[in-house]
């Protein structure tokens, strides 16, 4: 059975914009790849500042994937987040089934408001 899962990840801010997009997609292509898994939903969040600084970094360009996936390939995914000297922080929480109503109601309201502009 497949479950939900929401991934964010910090990437250092010291990256081209091109870097940045070549490291959002090594990810985006792992899920891809993988038989079991599909992504739902992506957001680009961009440059923020960290709450605390990481590896004397003050800022980071976050990303978040929502995606399912079979339990046994987060470990799998994990590791690539941890051998990639480009990310900074990354946080992977599987969703109950609030967290995915929650999920896709604010992206119907948020396409609502989008249609409406």
């Amino acid at each position: 059975m497949l479950n939900r899962y929401e991934t964010v990840f910090i990437l250092t801010p010291v990256l081209s914009e091109d870097q940045m997009k070549e490291a959002v997609n090594k990810f985006r292509g792992l899920i891809e790849k993988s038989e079991t898994a599909k992504i739902i939903h992506e957001e680009k969040w961009g440059l923020k500042k960290l709450a605390y600084p990481i590896q004397k970094k003050s800022t980071g360009f976050y990303h978040l994937f929502e995606f399912e996936a079979e339990g046994s390939f987060i470990k799998d995914y994990e590791v690539a987040f941890k051998r990639d000297e480009r990310i900074l922080r990354f946080l992977t929480v599987k969703l109950d089934k609030h967290a995915i109503a929650y999920n896709e109601k604010k992206r119907a309201a948020k396409e609502k408001i989008e249609e409406l502009a």
